[in-house]
């Protein structure tokens, strides 16, 4: 098993070494690998389930990246608006809105197709490890210290 999901591992790095043409773009791919690496061993998914939910957990990464993509744009944006004149922030806000709507559908779409090939108790650990990943990621940003809730 280790070494399937080893090889797994290996042929998303090569695949997005070789497909990819600026280094901020292999960084987003190393992290799609080591995410999805992560979730297979914390969510413990067998060889059909690794199989089964791989093209949708690439799917909706790429999907999601686009989306971010897109907000960094729209903010961009309304950078350059700032320094040339007042821009109509309620239009901006509705736009804003619209982005995180469609972020919400693409996250959707993603449950809906996960939710046909694993188990509700699988999907649930798949959905904790997924969240583990992030909070792992932001506590090996440089500078980050995690503080609570408490005051």
């Amino acid at each position: 098993m280790k070494t399937i999901i080893n090889l797994i591992v290996f042929l998303f790095v090569c695949a997005g070494i070789g497909a990819q043409e600026n280094g901020s773009a292999v960084k987003v791919t190393e992290m799609h690998v080591q995410k999805w690496q992560y979730i297979i061993e914390n969510a413990q998914l067998n060889e059909k389930e690794i199989n089964a939910v791989r093209p949708i957990f690439m799917e909706y990464e790429k999907s999601l990246w686009t989306q971010h993509d897109k907000k960094r744009d729209f903010f961009k944006s309304v950078q350059m608006m700032e320094k040339n004149s007042k821009p109509n922030y309620s239009h901006l806000n509705d736009q804003y809105l619209e982005l995180e709507i469609n972020q919400a559908q693409l996250f959707k779409i993603y449950h809906l197709k996960l939710r046909k090939v694993l188990s509700p108790e699988t999907l649930f650990n798949y959905y904790k490890s997924e969240r583990a990943f992030k909070r792992k990621l932001l506590k090996e940003m440089p500078g980050f210290r995690h503080r609570g809730l408490q005051q």
